[in-house]
């Protein structure tokens, strides 16, 4: 199921030189917030989980998704040359899951590892809270790759649907509406973040444990079968 070739051209995709320097930007934002706000003065745990919480997981996250997601795989079709790849004997799911694999790779690179260092910085991981956040980033990034991945298959404005997801649901609805929470892949991870810190993190999901890490398999497992599917048509349709 993973393809060495597909992967090469996907890692070659996503980093290159514009996409490599989003994807180090980000992070570096993360990074120089939590330094600057630690040498602004004193930092409690509960400033660290307003900055990994509120910013790294609602923001930052997201936006890495969206860049990986849909960097896997969405500059092939718009230019066309997803053709030559699907033309090749390759099994459909192969590549959609070398792609995936590849993106979660990337993302949880960019945006777990930084969260850690972010909370780390801040707090040096007083009650568990850099760990519970990277933890919970990981898993948001696994979910993340798949719908964004997905995204890129069935959409051409992919990239501008992603951003509009991230920056309007993720940081803003799924933040701050009650009824938004349920639905959001960040609340879904703090389920994680909130079990692997425990009572005296104090970190709080609006949804429960097995729920969350249930919608977070049906989002992986659902967007990866969904973009297989979504290969095969366009192989078809290109046939014709």
């Amino acid at each position: 199921m993973y393809n060495t070739t597909v992967a090469r051209l996907t890692y070659r995709a996503l980093l290159g030189r514009r996409r490599a320097l989003l994807l180090c930007a980000l992070p570096l934002l993360l990074l120089v917030v939590a330094v600057a706000v630690r040498l602004l003065g004193e930092v409690d745990d509960d400033i660290t989980k307003q900055l990994l919480g509120g910013f790294a997981m609602a923001t930052i996250v997201p936006l890495i998704g969206v860049v990986a997601g849909t960097g896997a795989i969405a500059p092939e079709i718009d230019d066309g040359s997803v053709v030559y790849l699907l033309s090749k004997p390759t099994r459909r799911s192969s590549i959609v899951v070398t792609k995936l694999l590849v993106a979660i790779g990337v993302t949880v690179v960019f945006s777990a590892v930084p969260t850690f260092l972010a909370g780390y910085i801040l707090n040096g991981n007083s009650q568990q809270i850099a760990v519970a956040y990277a933890v919970a980033a990981a898993a948001a990034s696994v979910a993340y790759s798949s719908l964004f991945l997905l995204l890129g298959t069935v959409s051409r404005h992919a990239v501008v649907i992603g951003l509009v997801y991230a920056l309007i649901w993720e940081a803003l609805f799924g933040s701050l509406v009650p009824g938004a929470k349920e639905l959001s892949v960040q609340q879904w991870a703090l389920t994680l973040a909130q079990k692997v810190g425990g009572s005296g993190a104090g970190i709080t999901s609006e949804v429960g444990m097995t729920t969350g890490v249930t919608l977070l398999a049906v989002a992986t497992i659902g967007g990866a079968w969904y973009a297989s599917r979504k290969l095969r048509t366009f192989t078809l349709a290109g046939e014709e």
